[in-house]
């Protein structure tokens, strides 16, 4: 690319392409100043988490809908070109149900260990993402252990509440689990075969033509849930980190301390405090009420890298209200050290309702009925950073002057320089941004999100 671009998304007109904007000498002071010469964190990438019922919603349309689909998420330079994404180990919160890969009580041999569910679901919607991005990197944690692996002897940790509607997950009330505790067998044996399941689910894959890269040990380990959750402490994650790690290192699998869905760091410094459990972590996972965290963990553990790993999933409405939001978290996670950001279910029906009664948004809609999709404005937010910053790119912090501070700005390793803007206002915005020695000057659409790529 030789010319500066400039792409522009409104509710009324996504992703239009608007005349090159002319970069000059500066004559008055800037509205933002970036800081060119102070770049932060390197960027990992961008994605989205594969889950079942994602698959089972692109199955409601055509093959030749569903492959163009996934060649418009995940195809380099058609469209958001993710290029690193999550998958669970066994069941979620957006699974058809609860099932492990090891549901046979006592088998800590794991003699029944059976990665075969999969075949039906996650495993063809991975393949089929691949076939458009074959270096599609992916990262997997569980929600639940298998359930004879847990105190409680079950997959939840919540009873069923109003808010998820008409709900049985079959716990009974001496079953709850409790933020603090561990819902895990921490005993040696217990935790040895838990991290040997971790092993056998990477090798299972690795058989399936699937590499995963990276694993988180628990979902939300702060979290008793109406669904597949577990809770942990520091010292109960530390304890199966010192086991976990050999599995890995021996597969040549990172792994990651997460994820943190809570506002504390003092919970990820408690489990670093061990040296052995520490010795195997070279990044941190962080979502939802973590996000609080996210500035103290990228500053007193600077040698970590922290992906923001499920974006707040919205009500099911997929609307510009949300879109918005999505933008301030994108915002806050990557102007806070995050190296990746990952949004949550990369398709829904119409409603997004889960098996356990939450209804959430995603990137693309499908319509049961008339067995039509849509993209949302979730997708088209993100579309604006993913499609333009490249692996490798670098965060240029910016300088608010004249009261705008609603920007990220991005150095490709090409040297490019990537700057998205978001106008909040119902009318168009005039803004100015220095960039070393020229400034950038637009006319924001009211309400519009903007990228504009400047060439090296």
């Amino acid at each position: 690319m030789n010319a500066t671009t400039w792409t522009v998304t409104t509710p009324e007109e996504p992703w239009r392409a608007a005349p090159p904007p002319v970069l000059a000498a500066p004559t008055a002071m800037p509205d933002v100043i970036v800081a060119v010469d102070d770049p932060q964190q390197e960027i990992d990438g961008f994605g989205a988490c594969f889950n079942e019922l994602g698959w089972a919603a692109l199955g409601l349309l055509t093959a030749q809908e569903r492959d163009g689909i996934l060649r418009e998420l995940f195809a380099p330079g058609v469209g958001a070109s993710f290029g690193l994404c999550r998958m669970p180990v066994g069941a979620n919160d957006f699974s058809l149900d609860w099932y492990s890969y090891d549901e046979t009580p006592g088998d800590l041999a794991l003699a029944h260990f059976d990665a075969s569910h999969d075949d039906e679901t996650l495993v063809p919607f991975i393949r089929a993402a691949r076939a458009h991005r074959p270096d599609l990197r992916l990262w997997a944690s569980p929600w639940s252990p298998p359930t004879w692996m847990k105190r409680n002897g079950h997959y939840a940790g919540a009873m069923p509440h109003p808010f998820f509607g008409d709900v049985d997950n079959g716990l009974r009330p001496e079953q709850v689990g409790a933020e603090g505790t561990d819902m895990f067998r921490t005993d040696e044996e217990h935790l040895r075969a838990y991290a040997a399941y971790f092993g056998r689910f990477v090798d299972a894959y690795a058989e399936r033509g699937i590499p995963i890269s990276m694993v988180m040990p628990q979902n939300e380990f702060n979290s008793p849930q109406v669904f597949p959750s577990c809770t942990w402490t520091p010292a109960g994650l530390a304890a199966l980190l010192r086991h976990l790690g050999p599995q890995m290192a021996a597969r040549g699998v990172e792994v990651y301390l997460g994820t943190l869905e809570r506002a504390d760091d003092r919970l990820v410094g408690a489990v670093l405090a061990d040296d052995a459990a520490a010795a195997v972590v070279s990044g941190i996972g962080v979502q939802w009420a973590g996000k609080g965290a996210v500035a103290a963990l990228h500053r007193l553990h600077p040698d970590l890298r922290i992906v923001q790993t499920e974006q707040e999933c919205g009500d099911g409405r997929n609307d510009w209200r949300q879109a918005r939001y999505a933008w301030r978290l994108m915002k806050h996670f990557l102007g806070n050290g995050a190296n990746a950001y990952q949004y949550w279910n990369i398709a829904l029906p119409e409603g997004g309702r889960s098996r356990w009664g939450w209804t959430q948004n995603s990137l693309v809609v499908v319509d049961p009925q008339r067995r039509t999709f849509r993209y949302t404005p979730d997708y088209l937010v993100l579309k604006h950073v993913a499609a333009f910053v490249r692996p490798g790119a670098r965060v240029l912090p910016t300088w608010c002057v004249a009261g705008h501070d609603n920007q990220l700005v991005f150095r490709n390793p090409d040297g490019s320089v990537v700057v998205v803007l978001h106008n909040e206002l119902a009318e168009p915005l005039p803004i100015s941004l220095l960039l070393g020695e020229r400034v950038l000057s637009l006319e924001l659409p009211a309400a519009s999100f903007s990228t504009v790529v400047i060439p090296a």
